[in-house]
This record gives C-alpha cells, sequence and structure tokens, in this order.
C-alpha cells in the first residue's frame, strides 16, 4: 500500500440509533490509527457529540450542517472518499445502490451488518453467533465473535476479571447499560422494576450525557446511595470487569460483557438484536429478555433475582460468555483492513 492509508467512517447516530455504530467504528479506527492510518468521520451533530465525549486525538471529523438521511450521508462519503483507501460504511439505512456508488469512489469498502442483508459489493463484517458464509452469499465476509469490534481495554481485563470470577463470591455489585442513547428512557425504567430487589448491592448505572433518563436517576441516586450515576463513562472496560453480573443492551456492548466473562440480562431493544441474543441465551452466555412491554417488570426482576441469588448459574454463565469472544477481533479487522 503506497502511502498513508486514510480511511473513511460513515455512522448512523441519533436518537434512534443511539451512539454503538459510532462507538464501534471509534474502536476500529484508533486500531487503524495504532497502525499509522489516518482516519476521519463524515458525522450529523448527534455523531459528532460522541466522538467529541469519546474521540481519539487525531481523527479528522467532516460535519454535517444538520441530521442527514442515510441516503445524504452516503453522497457525502461518495463526495469525499474519492482520496481513501477504504471506506467503513455502519448503517443500516445503506441499500445496494449506496454501496454501489461508496464502491465506485475506488476505495476498499467495509460493511458493517447484523441483519444478514444483501449487500452490492465490499467485505461484511457481521459479529453475530452462528454466522456463516451463507449468510451472505457472494460477499468476503469477517464472520462471528472472533471480529467483534471491542475496545483493547476489555481485553486487557480479561484475564483478571475471568480469575476473579471463579472466586465464585456474593454479588455486590450490578452493571446497568442501556446504550448512550437510553432509548425511550428504559434506563429509568429498568432501574426502577429492579429497586425491590436490589437488596445491599450497589448499582452503576451508565449513560450517556443526553440520556433522557438522567436526570430521573440522577435524583433517585441523591437519595439512595445504592444507586451509582456514570455519564459518559471512559472507565467501561472496568466497570464491566468489576461488576458481578449486569442488565444491558443486546448491541455490541454484548460481546464487551462476553470478553469478561459477566453474566447478565440482555435486554432486547431492536429488531437487529433478537437473533444474537437469542443465540447467546442458547449458548448460556445471557438471559435474554423481549423487547419491553406486558410483563417486562415481573419478567426482569425474576432474572435478576436468579443471577443475584445463585453463585452456580453466575459461574456457568460467566464460563459460557468468556468462551464466544476474546476480544481480539478489532486487531483482526484492522490488519484485514489494511492487508
Amino acid at each position: 500500500m503506497d502511502g498513508k492509508a486514510r480511511i473513511l467512517f460513515l455512522a448512523d447516530a441519533g436518537a434512534k440509533a443511539g451512539g454503538g455504530h459510532i462507538m464501534r467504528c471509534l474502536t476500529l479506527a484508533e486500531a487503524l490509527m495504532r497502525r499509522g492510518a489516518e482516519c476521519a468521520f463524515v458525522a450529523t451533530p448527534a455523531a459528532v457529540a460522541v466522538l467529541e465525549a469519546f474521540g481519539a486525538a487525531g481523527i479528522e471529523t467532516i460535519p454535517l450542517a444538520g441530521e442527514a438521511s442515510a441516503a445524504e450521508l452516503a453522497a457525502a462519503g461518495v463526495a469525499v472518499g474519492r482520496r481513501d483507501t477504504a471506506i467503513v460504511a455502519d448503517h443500516y439505512g445503506f441499500g445496494p445502490a449506496d454501496e454501489a456508488a461508496l464502491a465506485a469512489t475506488g476505495a476498499r469498502l467495509l460493511i458493517i451488518d447484523d441483519l444478514r442483508r444483501r449487500h452490492a459489493g465490499g467485505i461484511v463484517l457481521d459479529p453475530g453467533l452462528g454466522r456463516t458464509a451463507a449468510d451472505y452469499p457472494g460477499r468476503e465476509a469477517l464472520l462471528g465473535p472472533a471480529y467483534a469490534l471491542v475496545r483493547p481495554a476489555f481485553a486487557a481485563a480479561r484475564a483478571n476479571a475471568l480469575q476473579r470470577r471463579a472466586a465464585d463470591g456474593p454479588a455486590a455489585r450490578v452493571l446497568v447499560s442501556l446504550g448512550l442513547g437510553d432509548a425511550g428512557a428504559i434506563t429509568s425504567r429498568v432501574v426502577r422494576a429492579l429497586i425491590p430487589a436490589v437488596g445491599e448491592m450497589t448499582l452503576d448505572v451508565a449513560m450517556g450525557d443526553g440520556a433522557p433518563s438522567r436526570g430521573e436517576l440522577e435524583a433517585l441516586a441523591r437519595g439512595d446511595p445504592r444507586i451509582v450515576i456514570h455519564i459518559d463513562a471512559r472507565d467501561m472496560a472496568a466497570l464491566t470487569a468489576t461488576a458481578d453480573f449486569a442488565v444491558g443492551a443486546g448491541g455490541a456492548s454484548v460481546w464487551e460483557r462476553c470478553v469478561v466473562g459477566l453474566p447478565s440480562l440482555t435486554v432486547v431493544l431492536a429488531d437487529n438484536q433478537r437473533d444474537n441474543a437469542a443465540a447467546l441465551a442458547n449458548a448460556g452466555a445471557t438471559f435474554a429478555i423481549a423487547p419491553p412491554s406486558g410483563d417486562f417488570d415481573r419478567r426482569l426482576r425474576r432474572g435478576f433475582e436468579a443471577l443475584a441469588n445463585d453463585a452456580a448459574v453466575r459461574a456457568a454463565m460467566a464460563e459460557a460468555a468468556a468462551v464466544l469472544c476474546d476480544g481480539l477481533g478489532v486487531e483482526r479487522v484492522a490488519e484485514r483492513l489494511l492487508a
């Protein structure tokens, strides 16, 4: 590869998509920069907010004036992408025509997907458990949790976390992390549902700066020392590694929990999370809770109490989760993209 590689990222962000797409792209960008590449994001205001909170020094931001549709984001990528070595596309709204236009820039195209959609070209990255080449016929594909884009801090915390879990002590800390965007104020609903079952345990509640649950939960925490609020936490690897179990969303953070063997309740917050959450549950790596409706609170408390009260269940789940993902996927993807 002649000269310094330049990688352009096009990722969704906002009230509906949350910050997960930007965060996993940022993880990949940092791995690429460690290898000498230059990285840039075409970013809506919502994406800029995430990058400013978590972004690494040296990442270029190409801001868009306002919220953009998938087609507008793709068009912006085409407009600036002709000088790039590769383009990373992480947006469920991109269709085959958008991807074909991005590929026509001459840049290598990496498409991050977990919906088993049809793609016009490029390399497909889908970390979903049980994915096979048959899910993406005719495409070069990086499949399964071995390619999950997990930040290096989780792999660094893995050995100590697994050793601590093997000690089989009582549950004392629970991580509640349902996405930076806190879609539908799900975090406050979950915390309120769990309070009767918390006992003397501590709830470490992580959310983004603009989370709709923030005001309510900060007020609740002022009167209840068992609730500790973490806004735009930079130490998520430490929070995840030191928790005894978690209540988490079904997006990319499931792999962070697996890396450090964290037993969990996985709350399915979007259709694209269903299959993977079910596969993880079938593997014994989590309890999956269906989309919030009906008897959600009761099912949530029942799963919470099962993990809180049974060290053997936690130990078995920790072992099953840790086997699935070693946390080194981002290094494998970066190497492949720059090959």
